[in-house]
């Protein structure tokens, strides 16, 4: 136990010596969760739109009337359609509108019009969501009614609000890239600086080093998940906690060790950290891809549907996400513990298998 203690408190040491590292896991945790959880919009927020208008009426009018905003800008006009193309080309518009010369007759005798709409669908997700946004702005114009009436009960974010959804799977990421490179940099450190074999000669089992120095960096990964918690998660986007904080908590301490053995194989294979880093974004960026981090796991093909069994951060992200936003039981959590628990068991000990190879 003096052995383990003394590489840990060297370890945590040397990280608080480390200026910095220190910022840069202070600003993953902080400022880079707050950026992700408020710049990123799920909805159409200062959409620019530009419209050219040949009918001459009041019509038109009425409907550009109603472009508000936050969602969008007021529309820009524009003399004909090449202009209008022109300015979508160059990106200074997202949506743009082309009201024919027979629009307002067509209207006002028959009821129907058609309305020309141009996207730019570089920006595929924006354009298509504020598209359907248009849509029920004619709707209410027309004051279309459909002849049912839908009742809509919003389950666990009835605020529609996406920055908690979008700040909370950031955090996530975080802790996974955090882990891996923290747990690999605290060894290839040791090869970089010359000091490698002097570790070898210390008079301690190799065991209690290797476990000394990993849990040393998951001790700071968890005080790292509880400052993001604190500040950015509960005080800034007041994100809900339904479920219990201890359960996330263990199930996050569990996942540490999942990422940690996973850097401690590619401690084995690096020589300086910037092969760690190289490294890290090899295997970690498929996992994280088919955790359902960036898309839904149902719309992905159904092999990788599969494959994404073998990936610890899915059982982590819906864990936590039925921790905080469905509040399920400590004990119909277990699928997700199952999941993070076989998986880490199996990545740490490849790891501390590969590792143990150099002592």
């Amino acid at each position: 136990m003096r052995a383990f203690y003394t590489v840990f408190s060297k370890e945590i040491l040397s990280f608080l010596r480390s200026w910095g590292l220190v910022a840069v896991v202070l600003y993953s945790f902080t400022l880079d969760v707050y950026m992700a959880g408020e710049g990123i919009r799920i909805k159409p927020q200062n959409v620019k739109v530009g419209y050219t208008d040949e009918s001459g009426g009041v019509v038109a009018k009425k409907i550009l009337s109603r472009f508000h905003k936050p969602e969008f800008e007021k529309p820009i006009f524009f003399k004909s359609q090449k202009e209008l193309k022109e300015a979508i080309f160059e990106k200074r518009i997202l949506i743009g509108l082309v009201f024919d010369a027979e629009f307002e007759k067509n209207f006002l005798k028959n009821g129907k019009a058609e309305i020309g709409v141009l996207l730019d669908s570089t920006a595929a997700t924006q354009s298509y969501i504020s598209l359907s946004y248009l849509q029920n702005i004619l709707f209410d114009f027309l004051e279309t009614k459909a002849p049912f009436e839908t009742a809509v009960h919003k389950l666990f974010n009835q605020n529609s609000d996406s920055s908690m959804f979008i700040s909370f799977t950031e955090l996530l990421s975080v802790i996974t890239l955090l882990s891996v490179i923290l747990t690999a940099v605290v060894f290839v450190k040791e090869k970089e600086e010359g000091t490698w074999e002097i570790m070898l000669l210390t008079p301690a089992n190799s065991k209690i080093v290797i476990l000394a120095k990993v849990l040393s960096q998951v001790a700071v990964i968890m005080v790292g998940i509880t400052i993001s918690l604190g500040f950015v998660i509960f005080e800034a986007f007041d994100t809900p906690l339904n479920g219990s904080f201890w359960a996330f908590m263990i199930l996050s301490l569990l996942y540490s060790f999942t990422s940690a053995g996973i850097g401690l194989f590619i401690a084995a294979l690096s020589e300086s950290v910037v092969q760690v880093a190289q490294l890290s974004i090899v295997i970690m960026m498929p996992l994280i891809f088919l955790s359902g981090a960036w898309t839904p796991i149902y719309s992905m093909h159904p092999f990788l549907q599969k494959l994404s069994l073998i990936s610890p951060l899915r059982y982590y992200i819906e864990g936590s996400e039925s921790i905080f936003f469905r509040g399920t039981e400590f004990v119909d959590l277990w699928p997700y513990f199952l999941g993070v628990g076989a998986l880490s068991l199996l990545f740490f000990a490849a790891g501390y298998k590969k590792i143990g190879e150099l002592f």
